[in-house]
């Protein structure tokens, strides 16, 4: 009989979808990010925090959400797929949040300190921030629905097990009933 629950087969294809996206996304990020560009001049690092946030919203509004989407959204999947390659339904909200969070500011100042040995990237120490910020994000926005949803739908599917129907209890499948654990 095929498991649909939280450890079933089920389960084990969402976290295998999850984390062939995720290497997928990590592929592609590492490309765009880590390629060497060829740049007549390159400006200097910037390691004062919110430096280059503040001077691209004193150039407009416009212009700041055009140039601060990019960063934001470019680690933005991992809010996602770093849950969905967990394969946790039942974690709590706030634990969640908080590992997705701290594992995409990871990887963002990992990509951030390569940056630095690649010819014509420039660090920045609000890409990082603003990378963290789309994580945050995008896991807000999708992973707490979309767990009660798949939470929902195993519960319904949990009494898929045949009970007796007098004593509404569930038969024991042990080889050898004297070797039972009743724990």
């Amino acid at each position: 009989m095929q498991r649909h629950g939280p450890g079933g087969t089920a389960a084990l294809r969402l976290r295998a979808t999850g984390l062939l996206l995720l290497v997928a996304h990590l592929m592609i990020v590492g490309w765009l990010m880590l390629r060497p560009r060829t740049v007549p001049w390159v400006p200097a690092p910037n390691l004062e925090p919110l430096a280059s946030i503040s001077a691209e919203l004193a150039r407009g509004p416009w212009e700041a959400v055009t140039s601060l989407s990019g960063p934001v959204l470019l680690l933005a999947p991992l809010g996602i797929l770093l849950p969905m390659s967990a394969g946790r339904l039942y974690a709590s909200p706030v634990a969640s949040l908080a590992r997705t969070v701290f594992a995409g500011a990871m990887i963002a100042l990992a990509v951030e300190l390569l940056q630095t040995g690649v010819p014509g990237q420039v660090p920045d120490v609000d890409t990082v921030l603003l990378n963290t910020v789309g994580v945050a994000v995008a896991h807000l926005a999708v992973v707490p629905r979309c767990r009660s949803r798949l939470r929902r739908r195993y519960e319904h599917l949990g009494d898929a097990t045949p009970k007796i129907p007098r004593v509404e209890l569930t038969p024991q499948a042990d080889v050898l009933s004297g070797f039972r654990t009743y724990l």
